[in-house]
Formats: structure tokens, C-alpha cells, sequence
């Protein structure tokens, strides 16, 4: 549900509020910045794993096993490099970015679901309401 006006209103000035006392805090929670870092990784896991394909059938092809194993690794390695650019951040008092972080001692909120995995989960839930269940 979206914030109404004034709500979005106190939610700024809140936020200047926290500028203004402890800039410090502020930014520790808002993050480090680390998203054109995660960025490049993403690029360069992309650009490996191209390259690794290419490594790959050129000792296929070639029939040349060690390139093809050599390709194989190459794009291991590339898609570790990039999957770990997609891991929200997990040290205690830190959060994906864009979410809040959770109060200590309390459940992290559940993501939302895709939209395509929700009308499933829907349909099964009224299949099974229509049965008597």
C-alpha cells in the first residue's frame, strides 16, 4: 500500500531529522554503496561465462580436452562471480538494499512472492477450498 502525502512528508522529514543528529548512523544505514560493486561483478561473471562457452566449444571443436575442461572452469568461476553479486547483504544490522533492517531478536519479513508463483499458489488455494477442505 502506498504512502499517502503527508506520511511521505514525515518520512522525509524523519529522515533529515537522522542526517542531522547522527550522520554517522545514518549512512551506516543506508548502506555502503556497494551496488556498482555488485554491478561489476555481474558484468564480469556475464563477460566470463561468454567467454568460458567460448573456450568450451573451441575444444569441442577442436578436439583439444584440456581447452574444454580450461572453458568448463572458466565459466565456473564466472557464474560464482556473478551469483554473488545477486546475495543481498547478511551481517548483522545490515539489509538488502532498499529494506530496513530488522529490529534484533525479531523474524526478518518474508520477500514477496513473484507474481507468477502467487496466482499459482491462488489457484491451488481455491481448488482445494472448492474440494471441502
Amino acid at each position: 500500500m502506498p504512502l499517502s502525502e503527508h506520511e511521505q512528508r514525515l518520512l522525509e522529514q524523519m529522515e533529515r531529522a537522522l542526517y542531522a543528529d547522527d550522520p554517522k548512523l545514518a549512512s551506516a544505514l543506508r548502506g555502503s554503496g556497494s551496488g556498482a560493486r555488485d554491478h561489476r561483478r555481474l558484468v564480469l561473471g556475464g563477460v566470463g561465462l561468454l567467454a568460458g562457452v567460448g573456450l568450451l566449444l573451441a575444444g569441442v571443436s577442436t578436439e583439444i580436452w584440456p581447452l574444454g575442461v580450461l572453458g568448463f572452469l572458466v565459466m565456473l568461476a564466472a557464474a560464482w562471480l556473478a551469483s554473488s553479486g545477486w546475495q543481498p547483504r547478511s551481517a548483522a544490522g545490515q539489509s538488502a538494499p532498499g529494506r530496513p533492517a530488522a529490529a534484533p531478536g525479531t523474524k526478518p519479513a518474508k520477500p514477496p512472492r513473484a507474481g507468477f508463483m502467487r496466482r499459482i499458489e491462488e489457484r491451488w488455494d481455491r481448488r482445494r477450498d472448492e474440494r471441502g477442505r
